[in-house]
Order: structure tokens, then sequence, then C-alpha cells
């Protein structure tokens, strides 16, 4: 007789995946809420959220029974055909954002991408092939040929050169150098209301006001990039609601989806100009991620949301600036819960970000932020989280520097 032994799990083997970005040795396995464990059982509070796109925080109920109950409805039937949870969503968006039509992506990138085709042929239909799209140094896109082109990052003009052609960059937060480049070739403006990427550089309310008089007066399409500050992040539904202007065409993506591969495309009805064949993607508009992206709208526009999430980023500014000015650092930049802190030495953001993580080693937690630029951490949590957490994020955070 032979006994069945039952063999502890092989530890997943990290070497078959592409080494594409430097990762920190821990394998996350499970989270709820602001935090992560790891393989080890090691606890994390977690101030990246999947870079701003985790909305509900990690395994939140509104997202796991969106999907049991959609899995057991209908998947995909496929771009070819209308489901009703694409349509639904669609109709939802288009009222929250004044914008009258939609294409749904799987990613943030996808979603320029198609905001890159549609004024191309918005160019070609309306303006005598005008192709060129106005964007800015330190901009952030995408990773896709395009929209990496699109994008001011520094590096990525050379990354996989040739670049796409078409993409002059002004300077943000200066409208002389925007003018500049206009020519009769310019057929649209393109920007994120906050430059995540670059350390959270926000575009002013007079700069993004003087674009959209530009734009009327030339007939130019604006282009918001809202795939990091849509969707609540910035305290408001919309990032580019401080500044009280509406874009032609906006991109979401992020937190649209809490933490599953969702993205859309919105436009006005004058630059909807694509015809059948111009647009698709397999998982395009599928019905299971439309209907988890219509449980976080739920959630975001509920009664005191946005209002919360206003009181929590206060009380994160707050935190962050008495520690810049025990630093002797600028002051805090962001909005909501999206915020950057500069550090006073060169490559100090990583070096602080690895020290919060190896906390988890001994008997505190470990702590997760961003160095998204070497002086520079970001700070993401999701929108719920709590005054709590945020107090002890900020305590281990000032302990560490």
């Amino acid at each position: 007789m032979t006994l069945a032994i039952a063999l502890p799990p092989a530890a997943p083997k990290l070497d078959a995946l592409m080494n594409v970005a430097r990762r920190p040795e821990a394998v996350f396995t499970h989270g709820r809420g602001s935090w992560l464990w790891d393989s080890e059982g090691r606890r994390y509070l977690d101030l990246v959220q999947g870079w701003a796109v985790n909305t509900l925080g990690h395994a939140p109920v509104q997202i796991s029974a969106a999907l049991a109950a959609q899995s057991q409805r209908l998947l995909q039937p496929g771009p070819g055909f209308f489901n009703d949870r694409a349509a639904e969503l669609a109709s939802r968006l288009a009222s929250l954002t004044g914008l009258d039509r939609v294409f749904f992506t799987s990613s943030g990138a996808e979603a320029n991408e198609g905001a890159i085709k549609l004024a191309r042929k918005f160019g070609q239909v309306h303006r005598g092939g005008a192709y060129e799209i106005i964007t800015f140094e330190n901009a952030f896109h995408g990773r896709t040929l395009a929209t990496m082109s699109a994008s001011g990052k520094p590096g990525f003009d050379r990354l996989f050169a040739p670049q796409v052609p078409g993409f002059p960059k002004a300077r943000l937060n200066d409208i002389e150098s925007v003018c500049a480049l206009i020519g009769p070739n310019t057929v649209a403006v393109m920007l994120e209301p906050i430059q995540g990427e670059a350390g959270v550089i926000e575009a002013t309310p007079e700069f993004l006001q003087a674009l959209r008089t530009v734009c009327d007066q030339l007939g130019l399409l604006l282009i918001f990039d809202e795939v990091q500050t849509g969707v609540g992040r910035t305290g408001t539904l919309w990032g580019c609601e401080a500044a009280g202007v509406r874009p032609d065409v906006m991109t979401l993506g992020k937190g649209l989806g809490g933490g599953v591969p969702i993205a859309a495309l919105l436009a006005r009805e004058k630059a909807c100009c694509f015809v059948p064949g111009d647009q698709g993607g397999t998982y395009c508009g599928n019905p299971l991620m439309c209907a988890v992206a219509l449980a976080v709208l739920d959630a975001v526009c509920a009664p005191g949301f946005l209002a919360t999430v206003r009181e929590r980023g206060a009380q994160l500014r707050s935190g962050l600036d008495a520690i810049a000015q025990r630093l002797g650092s600028p002051s805090a930049q962001g909005r909501g819960l999206l915020w950057a802190l500069e550090l006073p030495e060169e490559g100090a953001a990583p070096r602080i970000a690895s020290a919060l993580i190896a906390r988890a080693r001994g008997a505190e937690p470990g702590l997760l932020v961003n160095p998204v630029r070497p002086r520079r951490l970001r700070f993401m949590p999701a929108l719920d989280i709590g005054a709590a957490e945020l107090a002890c994020a900020l305590a281990l955070l000032e302990e560490a520097l």
C-alpha cells in the first residue's frame, strides 16, 4: 500500500519573470484594506496601492461581490456586440464627466493611445491633415511606443528609438511655451492635471484655463490624461474640477477599476470621428471589468465619500508638512490623496523606501511608499484609508527619516 504524502507547495520561481523592475524581495500573497502580507507572514501598511490603482484598498468586498455576481452572468461576448454592463458604465461616465461618448480599454496607456489616434483622425477630417499633439516636459502617458513618445520622461526618447514623431514638448504652467509650438500641423494639446511620475507637479488652474481659451480660439482639442488623477484621487471626482475646465477628450484608468484592468477614453461629440474599423480591442468593454468599475463608482459617488478623502488628504498633508519643516524641505505637493515629499539629499528617497520595507523583518510593520524621484517620495493610499492608519504611516516615516 502506498501512502500519499502531502508536500508543501513549492516556492514561486521568481527568476521566471522578466527583469523589468527593481523589486524588493518580499513576495506578497494577500491583502485587506490598507494592509499587505507577504509569504513570510510579515505585514506592510501600503501607501502605494498598486500605483494609485486600488481605490478601495486590497480585496474590497464591493469588488469581490461584483466579480462573483458578474462571473456567473457574462464574461465577454466580444467587442463586436453590445453588452449591458459596458452600456451602463458608458452612460454613467458620460453623465459624471459631461462628455458624450466612451471607448473602453484595458489600461491607461491604451486609453491614451486611443486619444492620440482620435486626435490624429480629427486632424485628418477637420484640420487638413494636422497631426501634432503638444505635450509637456516630464509628462508620463504610458509605455506603448506612441505614448512613450508623447511622454516627456527623461530617457524615454532614447529607450526604443526612433520615436513616433509629432509630439513637440512645452513647459508646464508656461502658456507662452505652448503658443510658441502651435503651427499649421497642430491638432491638440495633451497633459495631466497633475504630473504624477514627475513627482506630483500640479498644473495651475490659471494655466489650464488659459489652455482652454487657446484651444477654443484656434479649434484645437484639449486632452486631459486623468489616468492617475481621476475617480476621486484628488478629492474631487476629476482632477480638472479644481480649475473649472472641461476637456474635449479625457482618459481614465488606474482607480476606475479599483485593482482590475479597465480604462476609458471619453470625448465630446465634436471630437468623435472614429468610424467602424478605426479602433478596437479584444477585451474592450468586457462586462466583467465594467461591473467592477460600476461598483467602484458607486462607492466613490456615495454621500460623504469624497469629503472624507479630502479630510484624510488634509491629515496627510499636515503630517508631511511637519516632517518637511523639520527636514528643511519644501512643503508637500499634491491634492486629495496624491502627495509627494521632497527630501534634502539626492538619492535619499530610494534609501528611505527600502528602509521602510525592511522594518517588516522585525516586530514592527513595514511601510510601502514610492520613491518617484531620487529626492521625492510619493504617497497614493487607498481612498478609504483610516485616520489611525495614516497616523501610523506618518509615525513610521518620521522614525525612518
